[in-house]
């Protein structure tokens, strides 16, 4: 009998807005701009809206707060208070 082949799954690639890197999708971070404005991490990566990922390095967050990388991939200001709350988020996942 011939052997049946397993296809091998595509796994999805994304970049990191902030240094570029292509990395799988499950091992990134995925920041949601909703159809409101409102932006929030994205824990499912299921969420609707429009969606930026970032390598969950701290150093990629921290450039992407300073240099305003989700403003640009929102194509909208993101308030400072929105970043400290990503942040915390951030944190928190990691411990």
């Amino acid at each position: 009998m011939a052997e049946v082949q397993k296809k091998k799954k595509k796994i999805p690639q994304r970049k990191c807005v902030v240094c570029g890197e292509h990395g799988d999708k499950r091992q990134l971070v995925r920041i949601v701009r909703n159809k409101e404005g409102k932006v929030f991490l994205d824990r499912t990566s299921k969420a609707n809206g429009r969606g930026a990922y970032i390598c969950a390095k701290e150093e990629c967050f921290e450039k992407a707060c300073k240099g305003k990388f989700l403003d640009r991939a929102f194509k909208q200001e993101v308030p400072l208070d929105v970043y400290e709350s990503l942040r915390k988020e951030m944190l928190n996942d990691k411990k």
